[in-house]
């Protein structure tokens, strides 16, 4: 009986270590480099690569030469360089193998409520900050904890963070990185030396993208390169996304400024000019088909508030009573746009009032 049994377990044995073999092979075989969205590939490594941010760059220099670092608050618009900059001061500070144990980061996507303040933050801040860098080099005495898109957090777990900002000085600094300042709480902005980062120039912007091009083969007319600059409005990441969607989209051939405006969502500056012939002409049942084919083709009304408000600043052919209704009218229709009212409903109300305007005589 025993005889029996043995036979087909030895049996079967077998082809299972054959097959696990050949996983082990495969899966040896299998491993290939993942690919890496661009703004993850060509994110700065250290502070020397961060664009245009001359005064941030200089304090963090400081830092790394053995200066004591600040507790910090970063704000601007996104895109700008807040998270990379202090991720690449953090790599150089500690290097490659102390950084998971030195820096605790937490998004808007983490729970940052008040109890984790109380007990995540303060457990990590409270933690002696010891070892020493593989490579010799010198490694401050502090550990770092990075609050992205602080802003978002509660006034309660704001204020909960102050008193551990100050009880833990001696081991741990705390950069805060948000979009508006003005949502900071005041006691956590004293104690913190403020940053603004300025939206990119079009000259690094175009630089930056150039290089990327280069590395990537990218075929790009200059042209499409100064559009892009413009579609992003200072958002470096946007503009390298924006690249890397195009790039994939021609499967090699040349990104044309087209292409580049129906990746975008922009709207095409030849039906925004009909649009106001449109309210030119005075007729509303035209203005209403205009209205409806723009929303049918899936153009988002609050992309044509921002490009109307440019148009509209920037010509010549209205006077300044004619400008200063339009612009209040979208500075309403965009108010209610962010409340969740009916596209179509706002978008005849705001070519109702420029009809109205155009169509009037002054």
């Amino acid at each position: 009986m025993q005889a029996f049994l043995k036979g087909p377990a030895s049996i079967s044995t077998k082809p299972v270590a054959a097959k696990e073999k050949n996983a082990a092979g495969s899966s040896g075989e299998g491993k290939r480099a993942k690919p890496i969205p661009w703004v993850e590939k060509y994110r700065p490594k250290n502070v020397d690569e961060v664009a245009f941010q001359d005064e941030v760059v200089a304090v963090l220099k400081k830092s790394l030469e053995g200066a004591d670092l600040p507790n910090l608050l970063f704000y601007g618009p996104p895109g700008t360089g807040k998270t990379s900059t202090i991720l690449a001061a953090a790599r150089e500070l500690f290097g490659p193998d102390l950084f998971r144990q030195r820096v605790l980061e937490l998004n808007a996507s983490d729970e940052r409520g008040i109890q984790v303040i109380r007990e995540k933050v303060k457990a990590f801040a409270q933690l002696t900050a010891s070892g020493s860098r593989s490579d010799g080099k010198m490694c401050p005495p502090f550990k770092i904890v990075i609050l992205d898109e602080a802003d978002s957090m509660t006034s309660a777990a704001q204020a909960a963070l102050r008193r551990t900002m100050e009880k833990e000085s001696k081991t741990t600094r705390f950069c805060l990185i948000c979009n508006y300042i003005s949502r900071i709480i005041e006691p956590l902005t004293s104690r913190c030396s403020k940053f603004r980062f300025k939206p990119l120039s079009d000259n690094i912007q175009q630089q930056r993208l150039l290089d990327v091009s280069e590395k990537e083969h990218v075929k790009i007319s200059n042209e499409a390169i100064s559009y892009l600059v413009k579609v992003s409005e200072g958002d470096l990441r946007k503009a390298i996304t924006f690249l890397q969607s195009a790039t994939r989209l021609m499967g090699g051939k040349e990104i044309t400024e087209k292409i580049i405006t129906e990746i975008a969502g922009v709207i095409p500056k030849e039906t925004i000019d009909e649009l106001l012939l449109g309210c030119q002409s005075g007729s509303f049942e035209k203005l209403e088909t205009l209205a409806k084919n723009l929303i049918n083709e899936g153009f988002a009304v609050a992309q044509l508030v921002n490009q109307l408000h440019d148009t509209v600043v920037e010509s010549e052919d209205y006077s300044d009573k004619q400008k200063s209704a339009i612009v209040e009218k979208l500075a309403e229709v965009d108010k209610c746009l962010a409340d969740g009212a009916d596209e179509f409903l706002q978008l005849m109300s705001l070519c109702a009032l420029v009809m109205q305007q155009l169509t009037q005589n002054i």
